[in-house]
């Protein structure tokens, strides 16, 4: 699949609007939190290490690469096409 790196960009900036004081400061760690929360759904290996990534368990592979599909996903004209037909 295709992403979109407009739609991909506009998240990122969405998240980290999200997260930002009222004055538009952000900490660039804020995925800490997240990150933990994934790895105690099972989705990631443990983020609390000197490393600087994370593996993706099989789980969160299949569903992270379900969601950037449907979120970022680039369609073809046969996929429009037929998303219009129901």
């Amino acid at each position: 699949m295709e992403y979109d790196d407009k739609l991909i960009q506009d998240a990122v900036l969405a998240l980290l609007a999200a997260f930002s004081s009222d004055s538009g400061n952000t900490w660039k760690g804020f995925d800490f939190e997240i990150m933990s929360r994934l790895h105690e759904q099972g989705f990631i290996s443990d983020p609390v290490n000197r490393n600087k990534s994370v593996w993706l368990t099989q789980e969160g592979l299949e569903r992270g690469r379900q969601i950037a599909d449907r979120l970022f996903g680039v369609k073809t004209q046969g996929e429009l096409e037929s998303s219009s037909d129901t």
